[in-house]
C-alpha cells in the first residue's frame, strides 16, 4: 500500500516573495498583497494573513484593494520565480524521497512508501520535515494518507499535521467539504448550494445520479480519494528503487571529502545491485547542502555495470562543479536504466583476459561524460537509397536493435562521407555515363588510374510535389582511385543532353 506526504503552504507566493526580499520586508503584521495585470485590470494575486483579516482577497481589484485599506504596501507578483522556488524546494525534498511531485501552485507530494523507517516513522518524518521547513521560514501544512487525493484532502481542509491509518482515511474525509475532492470551483459551489456540505454526504448518494448531475469528474475526484481507483502523478525524477542514501553526521566541503562520500555511496548502492545481479546505464548523485540546494551530477555507461570503482572515477572530474556553500549534509545516488546482468564467470582464467567491460567501455564511458554523447557515437545503417540520410548515430557499444538494417555490401559506401558533397573543377570525361579522366578538388589535381560505376542513385520524388521533379536531382556515383593510390567517391548531379542546368561534379566522400 502506498503512503502520500501531501505539503501544501496556504500562501506560497508571499513566503516566497519574503525569501527572495529580506532587505525591504513589511512589518508581519502590516496588510501585504502582491498584485498582477488580468486582462489589463490590476488585481491581487496574493494576500498576507494581516489584509486577508481586513477583508482582502486574492482576485480582488487593485483599487477596491486600495479603498478599502489605504495603508497597504504592495509588490508586483513573479509567477516564474514562484514556479523556479517550488521546483528548488522538489529538488530538495529528495533527502525525505526519491519521488517528489508538484502540486501548484503551492503544494508537493512525497511518495513516502517504505522510506517512513528511516525517521523511526510517519510522525518522525513529518517532525523533521516541518522542522527543516520552518528553519527556511516555509510554512506548510501536511498530511499523510493512502492517496494523493486523500493527503490533498486532510492538508487542506482537515488538521494540520493529521496521519490517516493505513486504509482509514474514510472515516477522515467525511466531515470535509466538497471542495476536498480538487473539483472545479463552479462545481463545488453547486454541489454547496443544493445543501450537501460534507462529502459523507456525496459518499452516501447513488453513483449514477451523482454522474450525470455533477460530472464524471466528481465521481473520479472521488474514487481516487477514497482508493477505488488510481491517480498517477507526475514525478520531477522517474521514480526508482534503486536508491543510496548517506546522511553525514557533519557537513563537509572540501573536495578529498566529497570524492570519499562518493565512493562510499557508490560502494554501497554498487553492492546491492550485485547481490541482485543487475547493472544500471545511468547514474545521478546529488550533493545537499545545508541550506536546501541541491547539486546534481549524472554520468552515463555504454554497458550497463555495477563497478563501484568505475563509476566513482567517472564523477571525480566534475566534483569540482559542486559549490558546497556552507557544508554538505546528505549524498543520495540513485541508478536509471537498471537491467540484469550476468555474474557468472565466463572462463577460469577470466582475470587474465581483457574483457568488453575492461577494455574498451571504460574508454568509451570517460569519453562521453567528457565531450558529451551527441560527440561519441557510431555510423549505423538507416534504411534509404540516399546516401546522406542511409547512415545514423547508434551508441558505441551494445546489441544493435532487433530488425536493424545491415548494411549492403553490393553498394559499398565510402569511411568518410561528407556531410555536404564538395564540387570539383576541371572535370574531363568522355559522354554521356563514362567516368572522370580528371578533376580537380581544393586546388590540387587528381589523374583517376581506375573507375568503377555509374551507379545512379534518384531523389525521393514522393517527398515533393510533381512540378519540383528534375533530372538535375539525379546524380551518377563512381568510385575513383587516383595515380597516388588515394580513392574517392564521386557523383555527377543531373544528365548531358537534358533542358535543365548542365549537369555539375561533386565529391562526396573518401574511401579507407
Amino acid at each position: 500500500m502506498s503512503r502520500i506526504l501531501c505539503a501544501w503552504s496556504p500562501n506560497w507566493a508571499i513566503a516566497n516573495w519574503r525569501r527572495r526580499n529580506r532587505l525591504k520586508l513589511a512589518p508581519p503584521d502590516a496588510p501585504f498583497a502582491l498584485l498582477e495585470t488580468t486582462r489589463a485590470v490590476r488585481r491581487l494575486a496574493a494576500v498576507n494573513r494581516a489584509a486577508a483579516k481586513l477583508g482582502l482577497h486574492a482576485g480582488q481589484k487593485a483599487t477596491d484593494a486600495t479603498a478599502l485599506v489605504p495603508d497597504l504596501t504592495t509588490d508586483e507578483a513573479d509567477p516564474e520565480a514562484d514556479a523556479e522556488a517550488l521546483t528548488a524546494l522538489i529538488d530538495w525534498c529528495v533527502r525525505f524521497s526519491p519521488a517528489v511531485a508538484a502540486d501548484a501552485p503551492g503544494g508537493l507530494f512525497l511518495d513516502i512508501t517504505g522510506v517512513a523507517h528511516l525517521w523511526g516513522d510517519e510522525a518522525g518524518l513529518m517532525a523533521d520535515f516541518r522542522d527543516r521547513l520552518r528553519a527556511n521560514s516555509l510554512p506548510f501544512r501536511l498530511a499523510i494518507a493512502d492517496t494523493p487525493g486523500a493527503a490533498w484532502a486532510l492538508a487542506h481542509f482537515g488538521a494540520d499535521g493529521i496521519i490517516a491509518p493505513p486504509g482509514e482515511q474514510a472515516g477522515l474525509l467525511k466531515p470535509l467539504p466538497p471542495a476536498a475532492l480538487r473539483l472545479d470551483p463552479e462545481a463545488a459551489a453547486q454541489i454547496g448550494r443544493l445543501g450537501l456540505r460534507r462529502l459523507e454526504q456525496i459518499i452516501a448518494l447513488p453513483r449514477a445520479p451523482l454522474a450525470r448531475r455533477f460530472g464524471a469528474e466528481t465521481l473520479e475526484r472521488l474514487d481516487q480519494a477514497l482508493g477505488r481507483s488510481a491517480e498517477a502523478l507526475r514525478f520531477r525524477r522517474p521514480p526508482t528503487p534503486w536508491l543510496a542514501r548517506l546522511a553525514l553526521v557533519e557537513p563537509i566541503s572540501t573536495p578529498e571529502d566529497m570524492a570519499r562520500v562518493t565512493e562510499d555511496v557508490t560502494t554501497k548502492l554498487c553492492t546491492r545491485l550485485e547481490a541482485e545481479s543487475h547493472g544500471a546505464r545511468r547514474f545521478e548523485i546529488a550533493f545537499h547542502r545545508v541550506d536546501g540546494k541541491a547539486f546534481p551530477i549524472t554520468i552515463g555507461l555504454s554497458l550497463a555495470g555495477r563497478d563501484a570503482r568505475r563509476i566513482a572515477r567517472l564523477f571525480q572530474p566534475r566534483l569540482e562543479t559542486v559549490d558546497p556553500g556552507f557544508g554538505i549534509e546528505c549524498v543520495t545516488l540513485a541508478a536509471y536504466d537498471v537491467e540484469v546482468t550476468s555474474s557468472r564467470q565466463g572462463r577460469i582464467d577470466a582475470d587474465l583476459a581483457v574483457t568488453v567491460e575492461d577494455g574498451l567501455a571504460p574508454l568509451i564511458d570517460r569519453l562521453v561524460n567528457r565531450l558529451g554523447p551527441e560527440r561519441v557515437w557510431r555510423a549505423a545503417p538507416v534504411e534509404s537509397h540516399v546516401p546522406e540520410l542511409s547512415v545514423g548515430r547508434a551508441p558505441v557499444l551494445g546489441a544493435p536493435p532487433s530488425g536493424a538494417a545491415a548494411w549492403d555490401r553490393e553498394t559499398p559506401r565510402p569511411v568518410r562521407l561528407f556531410r555536404r558533397p564538395e564540387p570539383v573543377e576541371d572535370v574531363t570525361a568522355l559522354l554521356p555515363d563514362d567516368p572522370p579522366l580528371q578533376f580537380r578538388w581544393r586546388g590540387r589535381l587528381h589523374r583517376v588510374r581506375r573507375a568503377e560505376g555509374p551507379e545512379r542513385v534518384g531523389e525521393e520524388w514522393w517527398k515533393r510535389g510533381i512540378d519540383e521533379i528534375s533530372v538535375s536531382h539525379v546524380r551518377d556515383y563512381y568510385r575513383v582511385e587516383d595515380a597516388e593510390g588515394a580513392r574517392f567517391w564521386l557523383f555527377r548531379a543531373g544528365l548531358y543532353g537534358g533542358s535543365d542546368a548542365p549537369p555539375k561534379w561533386w565529391l562526396h566522400g573518401l574511401f579507407g
